[in-house]
């Protein structure tokens, strides 16, 4: 399955990217697994999704839990969560 993925605020400056397009592998089936497998690259992608900082996820624009599924050619963005005052 083949999705966009997009990074934004601190991880986008963490990570060095602001998007890719990722072929992913057939566990990375929900938002948590998929963070799972972001995370096995190491380094600073351990550091960003290993579930330590905490992330928001949204598939084709619309926040969703990390159990939620995704389809071939969804886009999913990460990005830290946002507080107001």
């Amino acid at each position: 399955m083949k999705v966009a993925l997009l990074y934004f605020a601190r991880l986008r400056e963490a990570l060095g990217a602001s998007r890719e397009e990722a072929t992913l592998p057939a566990e990375a089936r929900d938002i948590q697994s998929l963070m799972a497998w972001l995370a096995q690259r190491g380094g600073v992608w351990q550091e960003e999704f290993s579930g330590c900082r905490p992330l928001r996820a949204a598939v084709n624009q619309e926040l969703v839990a990390n159990d939620a599924t995704f389809k071939d050619g969804d886009e999913i963005a990460f990005f830290p969560p946002v507080t107001g005052g």
